[in-house]
């Protein structure tokens, strides 16, 4: 069984909840937990590619400033 949790959440962010469960027939409570797994997992994504950035700036993988400055003529609108 889940834990219950006490959440503040803007009226204005409940209407548009409980209008989104009231379309997809499915009670606001599913709609919550859903967003809820969907923000989690996006986060760890997120720090997972940050960290992976970190860990090759620490063993000095960089592009090159060869590299740089090709990115940067291709969008060079000047």
């Amino acid at each position: 069984m889940a834990d219950p949790v006490t959440l503040h959440i803007e009226p204005s962010t409940i209407g548009a909840i409980d209008e989104l469960a009231r379309k997809a027939n499915q009670p606001r409570d599913v709609l919550v937990e859903e967003a809820l797994q969907n923000f989690v997992k996006l986060r760890a994504w997120q720090i997972a590619k940050i960290e992976e950035g970190i860990a090759a700036a620490d063993r000095g993988e960089f592009v090159s400033d060869e590299e740089m400055d090709r990115i940067f003529s291709k969008y060079d609108s000047a």
